[in-house]
């Protein structure tokens, strides 16, 4: 196989591409990237760590020979990223090695046989169609709030529901949870209904494929992978199995108090305050009384904290202690000039959303600490 891409076009694929190539090599194949030919003027670049695969196809200046080869991809994007802004030639060798060349610049890397790569997932449909950024948001707004514990399987991912009546993403560690849900749904989508759990990783990848990309993403799903097309990039990840728990049952149904606050200052006084809190709980306390806010922190070895804030609460007095990095999760990407916080007293989980989003329905609940 010999072609030539533009330095450019290179770099950009396999950015993408490379983010799921596999690093701990438990598989030392998965390290490894396909790239074939997919007709005249166009290649495609090929990733996977068996979960989740990426196929990227882009514009070749030339193609000289088809067909295909497998090299390592972290020493094929490191090279790439380096390489002077000038067509980059391809050349692969009898004896599997790939010759990289551009301007003055010549590279011989190591490849493997295509047999040797594994078979990717078979492409299905993708019937239905919704704005990049729609997703993009929904994914933002949550996907802090998946567990980080590997032994939490059905939480290490997002529930993802899309019917006639919209779209909705929920995701949860069992501290707190994160509810992003919108009216909106996209073409197609009237008459087909998905529930499906997908995971941290793919939700991840998706938010680099829609950082710069404006249009429609298709997709859809089978019994074990979900499908996004994005542009000319295809993303293919095998879904989570098993229950997501009932996250219905831990929406509070009777906050009756609630206070509101400048997303801004709230969010800048809570990381100040943050300073002094526990290395290990990111524990602060919230002081809520007439018209005002206390947040503080203290360390016994460190020292202590505390910060005002206005508000417009009119309850009695009420301390509530909260991890100070999962309240800076929620400030961080709400978007809103001001949030609602909602609760019913200091034991009790609380509900922050931001106000005037009518389109969106975008709910934290998390739980307070022992102080």
């Amino acid at each position: 196989m010999q072609f030539v891409v533009a330095r450019g076009v290179l770099q950009k694929e396999l950015a993408f591409v490379q983010g799921v190539v596999e690093r701990k090599n438990t598989i030392p194949v998965l390290a490894n990237i396909l790239i074939e030919s997919a007709g005249e003027d166009s290649i495609r670049i090929s990733g996977t760590d068996l979960d989740v695969t990426i196929r990227c196809d882009a514009d070749a200046q030339e193609i000289s020979s088809q067909g295909a080869m497998c090299i390592q991809a972290r020493k094929l994007f490191d090279i790439a990223r380096l390489l002077p802004d000038a067509p980059v030639k391809f050349h692969k060798e009898e004896n599997e090695w790939v010759t990289v060349e551009c301007d003055q610049s010549k590279f011989r890397l190591p490849g493997i046989s295509k047999d040797t790569f594994p078979e990717l997932p078979g492409f299905k449909s993708t019937p239905l169609k919704l704005p990049a950024s729609l997703l993009k948001l929904l994914i933002d707004r949550t996907i802090f709030a998946i567990t980080q514990e590997e032994g939490r399987y059905t939480l290490s991912g997002a529930k993802f529901e899309l019917d006639g009546k919209g779209i909705t993403m929920v995701t949860t560690d069992g501290h707190r949870l994160a509810f992003a849900s919108t009216r909106e749904t996209g073409t197609d989508a009237q008459s087909t209904t998905l529930d499906v759990l997908i995971p941290r990783k793919t939700l991840a990848e998706l938010t680099k494929l829609t950082s710069d990309f404006d249009g429609d993403i298709s997709l859809g799903a089978d019994e074990n992978h979900v499908y996004f097309q994005v542009g000319s990039r295809l993303l293919i990840s095998r879904l989570l199995t098993g229950q997501f728990p009932n996250y219905e049952m831990v929406m509070p149904k009777n906050n009756d108090r609630r206070a509101v606050f400048d997303t801004l200052s709230l969010n800048q006084a809570i990381r100040r305050v943050a300073l002094m809190a526990d290395d290990r709980s990111h524990a602060i306390r919230f002081h809520l009384s007439k018209e005002q806010l206390l947040i503080s922190s203290q360390n016994a070895e460190e020292g202590e904290a505390r910060e005002t804030l206005g508000t417009d609460f009119e309850g009695e007095d009420t301390e509530i202690g909260f991890n100070a990095q999962y309240l800076q999760d929620f400030l961080n990407v709400v978007g809103s000039e001001k949030i609602a916080f909602e609760f019913k007293d200091g034991n009790s989980q609380a509900q922050l959303k931001p106000i005037s989003d009518e389109k969106q329905d975008y709910r934290y609940v998390v739980m307070p600490m022992r102080l």
